[in-house]
């Protein structure tokens, strides 16, 4: 059996230690790439998680949107 902490697992800890996570936290705390595909396999685990798009703007000032993920109250 490996001692390797799954990244689903860091996922969820980082939801509960910083209360939401963003595709480009999950990019820089846990090189994780695909942050929907975990965030759909902590679902299946039966976790309530929600997700908020928030607008933003890019670095050369253009508008974009992304999702912020958090954990449902009462979990």
């Amino acid at each position: 059996m490996s001692d390797k902490v799954k990244q689903t697992d860091k996922i969820l800890q980082y939801m509960m230690d910083f209360g939401s996570i963003s595709q480009l936290d999950a990019l820089r705390e846990f090189s994780c790439m695909r942050l929907a595909s975990r965030i759909a396999d902590l679902k299946r685990q039966g976790h309530r998680i929600t997700s908020e798009t928030v607008k933003g703007k890019n670095k050369y000032g253009e508008a974009t949107h992304y999702s912020v993920y958090r954990l449902a109250e009462g979990e």
